[in-house]
Order: structure tokens, then C-alpha cells, then sequence
């Protein structure tokens, strides 16, 4: 019997979906789609398209509606969310629909894929700028002025940078009325736009060290080192010996690196679901330390694929939000599942702003929390395991 406490039913002209969120929540509070979502199938259906034989991809649509909604079009969907793929699956699944009526394409993968012309576009604006932007850059080749390209958002995320980008490389757009704080933009493709090579990766020198941290579109923090890390960074772990120690949402793995760096015995293991970040990751640690030093990086849904017991020690820099939606449940999963995966005796140190309240919820799952290091703003905290075997 499902617990779902929302809406879990998403119906447009392309008929009736059973959907859902991931990671899934006993008492899920949110929709697996929104508006936007709505309004752009809605405008799909009023122009009959997509048509039979359309090339069509779709970019970071969160958990699937799109992709499931259109399937009998057998899009491609792109992402960078490892969970966006898995609640892709998930969806196609649960609506009696194979998983090879939507082709993934991970946001790593996109160079790699044959340029050809597309059919029609559809963009669901992230909410970070600097991705929608590589996208588009690397969305090029595939475009020609028949290309119909249409991008979907709430207008609360919607800024005048996101016209801005798309006029600058792709071509003139047209806007479409708010409906229900959703828009619609429509982008005609133009021969007459250049070129343009990506930005990104963009790179910087990590303070106080000879370091060349490297960081793709969609990773925290591109431009410098931000300043929780920064304190983070000060108080890290020495001495460990020969500990597994897991960087957990490892972002562009620098927190992970440089507790390798001091602790040369230690086996690192970086984890995200951002394809991005741990291609930063893997990029940042090679650079730095060399193929000599071997490491592990994982891209999936946290410590999943991790065994019971198979940690010594988890660093945790938890994120706060998924997408645009704010709250702890994120850095409550990370928890729970480091509770699970490390040995008994071993260590959890997280980092968070002081207004989380994180201590309260470590205290209730490990039974102790101790605070290491805290300034106006952070707070470091260890939790130890006392049961697990």
C-alpha cells in the first residue's frame, strides 16, 4: 500500500502516469513533476508534436515526466543526476513501460554521442546557470534552424540570464503567457550563432597548495574554494593509518583529496550522484596525486552499493537542497545510510551551518555527537557508531 500524501498521478493529453520521486520518502510531501512539466506537454499536444520519427531529446527532466509522458517517441533524456536516470526507470516501470522507450545519455557522456540534427529540444531549466549554459553549448551540434527547441520552467527560476543564454547560443526566443508561475520559452535556432567552446571545466589553484582544482558546469563552488569547505579543510582527520574513508557527496572531491594527502595509508572513495562531480572528482585527485595513488569513485545513489560495515570513516558536506526544493531530508538519507555502512567505531564528521540543527538529528541516530570545530557560521560534528559489527 503506497504512503504517498500527494499526488502521484500526473495526467496531460499524452494520457495517465503513475509517478514518483527519488530517493523515495515514507511520507512524500512533493509531486514528482510541477507545473512547468504540465504546461509544456499541454503545449506539445496543441501542436501535435512531437511527430512519428521526431528525433527528440529532452535535458534534465527531474525524475522522468517527460521522458515517460513521451515515450512512445522514444526520446533521449539527459542529465547529470544519477537519480534522474534511476526515477526514469523507476516511472517507465511502474506505468507497464520498458526502459528502452527512453534513451539516458549522462551529461559526461553527450561529447561522446554522434552529433546529427535534432527534431525537437526540450529543456527544463536547471538551477544551476553555469550547466544550462555548457549544455547549450554542447547541445550545438545538434541543432539546425528546422530544430524546434522549447524550454520549460517555474518563473521564480526563471531569470533574465536564462533569455540571455539561450538568445547568445542558440538563437531568438519567444515567451509564452505565466501559467500556474510557469512559462514557456520558444528558441528558433540561428545559423548566424557562432561557435563556441565550452568554459568549463573551469579551474583554480587551491589555496595554501600547489593544487589545480578543476570543476565541471554543475559542481558547487566552480570558481574558488567555497568558505565551509575552506573550514572544513582546517579540521579534517590526520593519522588514520590504513582506514577506508569515504568522501560522501564528494562534489569536485577536495575535501577527499586532501585527506588523502595527509593520511597516505588511507583507501579514498568519492560518491555522488552527479555525474559531473565525480568526474571532477576523478579528474582533481589524478591531477594532484597521481595514477600511483589508487582511489574509488562512485556515482549512484549515496552509500547504496556500499556493504554494512565496510567504512572506518565518512566525511559529509551535506547539500540542503535537491534542485530547488530546501530541507534536511537529503542530509538525513546521508546519515542513515553512514550509520549503516560504517564499522563499529567508526566516525561520521559532517559540516553544516549552525541553523541545521544536524547535532540533534546525529545525537538521535548514533546515540553521541560530539562538536570538533565551529565558527559564527559552521559547525563540524563527529558521530561514532557503537552497534554495527
Amino acid at each position: 500500500m503506497s504512503t504517498s500524501t500527494v499526488e502521484s498521478t500526473l495526467r496531460v493529453p499524452q494520457g495517465s502516469f503513475e509517478l514518483s520521486r527519488l530517493p523515495a520518502r515514507r511520507k512524500e510531501l512533493l509531486r514528482a513533476w510541477d507545473a512547468a512539466d504540465e504546461y509544456l506537454l499541454n503545449s506539445l499536444a496543441e501542436q501535435s508534436l512531437p511527430r512519428q520519427g521526431d528525433r527528440v531529446l529532452i535535458v534534465n527532466d527531474s525524475f522522468g515526466a517527460l521522458a515517460v509522458a513521451l515515450n512512445a517517441f522514444h526520446p533521449q533524456s539527459l542529465s547529470d543526476s544519477w537519480l534522474c536516470h534511476a526515477a526514469t526507470k523507476k516511472n517507465l516501470q511502474a506505468n507497464s513501460l520498458t526502459e528502452v522507450c527512453v534513451e539516458l545519455v549522462d551529461s559526461m557522456s553527450l561529447a561522446e554521442r554522434s552529433a546529427g540534427p535534432l527534431d525537437l529540444v526540450l529543456i527544463k531549466v536547471p538551477k544551476t546557470l553555469a550547466l544550462l549554459e555548457d549544455e547549450l553549448i554542447r547541445l550545438a551540434p545538434w541543432l539546425s534552424p528546422q530544430t524546434q527547441v522549447i524550454v520549460a520552467g517555474m518563473v521564480k527560476g526563471m531569470p533574465s540570464s536564462v533569455w540571455k543564454l539561450l538568445e547568445r547560443f542558440c538563437g531568438p526566443t519567444t515567451t509564452s503567457l505565466a501559467k500556474k508561475k510557469a512559462k514557456l520559452i520558444f528558441v528558433s535556432p540561428s545559423q548566424q550563432t557562432a561557435a563556441t567552446k565550452s568554459p568549463y571545466p573551469v579551474c583554480y589553484q587551491l589555496e595554501g597548495t600547489t593544487h589545480r582544482i578543476c570543476n565541471h558546469a554543475n559542481v558547487f563552488s566552480r570558481d574558488s574554494l567555497d568558505i565551509g569547505t575552506r573550514f572544513f579543510l582546517q579540521h579534517l582527520p590526520q593519522n588514520l593509518g590504513a582506514k577506508q574513508v569515504i568522501d560522501l557527496g564528494c562534489g569536485n572531491g577536495v575535501v577527499g583529496l586532501i585527506c588523502a594527502e595527509r593520511n597516505p595509508e588511507a583507501q579514498l572513495h568519492f560518491v555522488d550522484e552527479s555525474f559531473m562531480a565525480v568526474a571532477s572528482a576523478h579528474e582533481n585527485f589524478l591531477h594532484n596525486l597521481g595514477a600511483q595513488r589508487e582511489a574509488h569513485f562512485h556515482v549512484g545513489d549515496g552509500l547504496t552499493d556500499f556493504s554494512a560495515g565496510s567504512a572506518d570513516i565518512i566525511l559529509c558536506n551535506p547539500p540542503f537542497h535537491q534542485g530547488s526544493t530546501v530541507g534536511d531530508q537529503i542530509a538525513r538519507r546521508m546519515f542513515i545510510q553512514s550509520h549503516k555502512v560504517l564499522r563499529a567505531g567508526g566516525e561520521l564528521w559532517v559540516i553544516g551551518n549552525r541553523h541545521l540543527g544536524y547535532h540533534k538529528i546525529l545525537k538521535k541516530m548514533f546515540g553521541n555527537c560530539e562538536m570538533l570545530a565551529s565558527n559564527a557560521k559552521f559547525v563540524i560534528l563527529r558521530a561514532v557508531t557503537t552497534g554495527n559489527a
